[in-house]
């Protein structure tokens, strides 16, 4: 098989390329430049938007496309760092477009990055993929406009589109969940705000078994919530890191501190959503890690 991530070197990219070069796959990394320094390998191969484009052999017959660039949201939210975000979204889908369409051999599904932000927030509501959008903050608004330069960009009746609605992505390497357990390890770990906000989170070796099951699963179309079917609110996840890292869940973060500190970046800490992956379990994905203390004991040993 061959696969092309737009995004590859990116933290879920990176785990999903090893995924895949593990298992005797060919894998191209595309981005805006070849990184200075980056693994080799016989069957792993880099190139740019542009020169793929003016170059597409290496990218024929590919069997996925997978999508996963874009700026962090995890930045402050000034005027120039929101119009950053949005802008790095929807030309990287613009790119990937470019792409497909000089290809003569158009692979047969596209995997595009998407987030859970798209459902907006609550305390009391469930979410799932037929849950309609709602676009109430920055965050929210950005997924909303990703995810509808997606569907005009890959509308091709012969290409699978699947929109892969990430929650919060918990591994060691990078991502929320370093930042997120360093207080524990510091002694004075506890609740963000209220703690009763949910948080939809996701290992990262399931986001990556997910996304090739999706590949494999041609009944697997649409939007599909790439998080655990076992949401925790703030204080249960504070409590958990606590346990499984026998540190004291006991010093609580106000909200007016947290947006003291980083703004209007606050509201992805201090509001949340329940989330339930529906489509993923009803096409027979099997999470390795479905609840929070399996995956943190997991991140702790490895």
């Amino acid at each position: 098989m061959k696969y092309i991530i737009c995004g590859g070197t990116g933290f879920i990219g990176s785990r999903l390329k090893e995924y895949w070069l593990q298992a005797g796959h060919e894998v191209l990394i595309v981005g805006r430049k070849i990184p200075d320094s980056h693994v080799t390998h016989p069957k792993l191969s880099y190139h740019t938007w542009d020169s793929l484009t003016s170059n597409p052999g290496p990218a024929e017959h590919s069997d996925a496309i997978i999508n996963l660039a874009g700026s962090s949201l995890s930045q402050r939210w000034t005027p120039e760092g929101k119009k950053s975000i949005m802008l790095s979204r929807l030309e990287t889908v613009t790119a990937a477009a470019k792409l497909l369409d000089v290809l003569k051999n158009k692979p047969p599904v596209i995997i595009q990055a998407s987030a859970v932000a798209i459902y907006g927030t609550s305390l009391k509501d469930t979410f799932d993929e037929s849950s309609p959008s709602h676009v109430m903050d920055f965050s929210s608004e950005v997924v909303k406009a990703w995810e509808e330069a997606a569907d005009d960009a890959f509308s091709d009746p012969d290409i699978r589109l699947v929109k892969l609605r990430t929650g919060v992505v918990l591994g060691n390497e990078s991502g929320a969940f370093p930042k997120m357990k360093l207080p524990y390890l510091l002694g004075f770990g506890g609740k963000i705000g209220s703690g009763k906000q949910w948080l939809s989170w996701v290992h990262l070796d399931d986001i990556v078994t997910l996304i090739d099951y999706c590949i494999q699963t041609p009944a697997i179309i649409g939007p599909v919530n790439a998080t655990a079917p076992n949401p925790v609110t703030n204080e249960q996840f504070g409590q958990t890191i606590g346990k499984v890292y026998k540190r004291p869940h006991w010093f609580p973060l106000p909200a007016f501190a947290l947006k003291a500190a980083v703004g209007e970046l606050s509201e992805i800490l201090l509001k949340g959503q329940h989330v339930f992956p529906s489509n993923a379990l009803e096409h027979g994905f099997s999470f390795a890690f479905p609840t929070l203390e399996s995956a943190l004991q997991h991140l702790k040993t490895h």
